[in-house]
């Protein structure tokens, strides 16, 4: 077995392809901490290497994500070998076929309720926004749309593109021109961020600002 590696936009993610069907058509995964891999072997091995973050199933791909402070060079090797293991053994990639159609993304089945405006969103998104998304080894996740107030889309991103630079400029010149175009309705797109992400982000910012404070002012 030969898997590859791709780069993604985000240097801290790289995209592992095994040569088979990961999610398949089932769509993807995603697997930020160690309760959430519970039910799946593979997202529990690999969160247990040093260094991982977070690990996203893709159709036919497996995007890890690494701290910042840790090496490709230290922890790719121990990711191919898992990798290699897994895939060669055979074994089920979730613990229960439950727990696989619980895992792929329901955010884009068009209901019932939903408005047409609201089913438009749905199959852009599903047809044109995720397919562009997966190449760079990533994932959107429609969050909702306010159709009597501000006019906007939310929209959770995963995967790679969970905290990437890049992920900001995907958002406003892709997504948002994509739907603004075909969907008068739509004014503007925003990215939910779940609770612990917002409070990483407030600490992360609450530094910056101690760091920037505690600079010695050069004289001149």
């Amino acid at each position: 077995m030969f898997i590859q590696t791709e780069t993604t936009p985000n240097e801290d993610s790289l995209k592992f392809i095994p040569g088979v069907p990961v999610m398949g058509e089932s769509g993807t995964a995603e697997f930020v901490d160690t309760r959430s891999a519970f039910v799946s072997s593979l997202a529990m091995n690999l969160m247990g290497v040093e260094g991982v973050v977070t690990v996203f199933y893709g159709p036919d791909f497996v995007t890890v994500s690494k701290d910042s402070e840790s090496s490709w060079a230290v922890i790719k090797p121990e990711i191919y070998s898992l990798l290699m293991e897994f895939f060669s053994s055979g074994k089920p990639l979730f613990t229960s076929p439950e727990e696989r159609e619980r895992a792929g993304p329901q955010d884009t089945r068009i209901l019932d309720t939903d408005s047409e405006t609201v089913a438009m969103i749905k199959e852009l998104l599903e047809t044109r926004v995720r397919p562009a998304i997966m190449e760079d080894g990533g994932d959107i996740e429609y969050r909702g749309f306010d159709e009597n107030g501000s006019g906007m889309v939310k929209v959770k991103l995963k995967g790679s593109c969970r905290g990437c630079d890049s992920s900001t400029v995907t958002l406003k010149s892709g997504i948002e021109r994509m739907l603004m175009h075909y969907i008068p309705e739509v004014k503007g797109v925003e990215q939910v961020l779940d609770p612990e992400e917002e409070i990483a982000l407030n600490e992360f910012a609450k530094l910056e600002k101690k760091l920037e404070k505690d600079q010695p002012k050069h004289s001149r």
